[in-house]
């Protein structure tokens, strides 16, 4: 017998869907179940939970029970950096942003009142020209009262030029380690 070799079979007569779900949704399913039983699972583990939030999300269902099949706790420690930093953009409660802001006093105090009261989680400034500066901003966000949307339209409203990087796989892994002076 081989792995996998009825594998199709099976799923086409017992399954019903397929739902894909980011990295920074599974590094949120991660969270929640340490939030709710204080154990830490692999990402494969935490696939399942990842796959019914996001169903949930999708289909809007209230009132019923759903189970997801959780598995292993294989995740080396060093690793719980990169699955904390990915979990608040998974829950949606957290925007990457690269904004140019002028090169002159009072500039990043602009910036700061354009964002308001959100809490800015990550920070970096580079110098580009003796007119402007790029930064690489991490804000807090929350999906339903104060979405990524209405951050950026708030910058793009009072003249910042933004650029959402969110979604953005290198900028999460790589260009965030890389700005700066």
């Amino acid at each position: 017998a081989q792995i996998g070799y009825h594998t199709f079979e099976v799923c086409r007569h017992y399954v019903d869907e397929v739902i894909t779900v980011s990295t920074d949704e599974i590094c949120a399913a991660i969270k929640d179940i340490y939030d709710d039983t204080r154990s830490i699972t692999e990402p494969s583990g935490a696939l399942g939970v990842a796959g019914i939030k996001k169903y949930v999300e999708q289909r809007g269902v209230k009132g019923q029970t759903l189970v997801a099949i959780d598995s292993g706790a294989n995740v080396n420690f060093d690793r719980l950096r990169h699955v904390a930093e990915r979990a608040e953009l998974g829950e949606g409660r957290e925007a990457i942003i690269a904004v140019t802001i002028p090169e002159q006093p009072g500039s990043f105090k602009a910036f700061c009142e354009a964002i308001g009261k959100r809490q800015i989680t990550e920070f970096n400034y580079r110098y580009h020209t003796a007119r402007e500066a790029h930064i690489f901003v991490g804000v807090q966000t929350h999906p339903e009262n104060d979405p990524r949307s209405a951050l950026i339209a708030s910058l793009t409203g009072q003249g910042f030029p933004v650029l959402d990087l969110t979604d953005n796989e290198l900028a999460k892994l790589h260009i965030r380690h890389m700005v700066g002076g």
